[in-house]
């Protein structure tokens, strides 16, 4: 058995609050978590609107009910979420969602356009975001793990020259049961391979956005 491969053309919904305007102070980029959907996690970053924020939330291609066949037909729960990679074919996931995530940024930001992005990146979303903002075609002055940390694997050469120098935080809950000890370790050996120091800010809180602490990047 041989496998093979194939490239053809993919449609890709995401979500977005505001538009780009003259207006527009920012562009935010913001990538969700494991099993999320587009469309409910862009509704955590409702209050950056007022300030004149636009907030575009792609979706990861790959969807999934999040409960096996017998949970969901013993509760008729049909919740479905989504997932950026597996480790099941993982390097062309990774290709795939960077080339879908370029297009998506050159569709939203038009060349000519002088306007501070963001990148953002939630739990699994930070490891994806990681990936795209080093390994894609984008400009962007900010870059937000938020509850999540560099993927071990990056190309760390080619990484230091596009992180060095841009603005670059970790902010996580204080109760986050997924940020702990060996987490912070992991995160302090890619940062310092990677010769930058993220700036840490915690909040009372756990493995979500927090609107108060997403208000100080205004």
């Amino acid at each position: 058995m041989e496998q093979q491969e194939l490239s053809f053309n993919c449609s890709a919904r995401y979500y977005k609050l505001g538009a780009v305007t003259p207006a527009t102070r920012q562009v935010w980029f913001v990538l969700h978590g494991y099993g999320q959907l587009a469309q409910y996690f862009i509704q955590k970053f409702k209050a950056l609107e007022a300030h004149n924020v636009c907030v575009i939330a792609p979706e990861a291609l790959s969807r999934f009910y999040l409960e096996d066949v017998t949970s969901r037909m013993q509760s008729g729960n049909n919740r479905v979420g989504a997932t950026w990679m597996t480790k099941e074919n993982r390097l062309m996931d990774i290709d795939n969602y960077i080339a879908y995530l370029d297009a998506l940024y050159h569709k939203e930001i038009p060349a000519g356009i002088n306007i501070p992005v963001t990148m953002l990146g939630f739990s699994q979303g930070s490891a994806t975001v990681s990936r795209w903002v080093t390994h894609g075609n984008v400009n962007f002055q900010r870059l937000i793990l938020w509850a999540g940390i560099f993927p071990p694997d990056m190309n760390f050469k080619e990484s230091e020259s596009i992180l060095k120098d841009k603005e670059t935080y970790l902010v996580y809950g204080k109760s986050d049961p997924f940020i702990n000890d060996t987490r912070f370790a992991e995160m302090k050996s890619v940062s310092s391979t990677l010769g930058i120091e993220p700036t840490l800010i915690e909040f009372e809180g756990k493995h979500d956005i927090d609107t108060p602490t997403l208000l100080k990047f205004i």
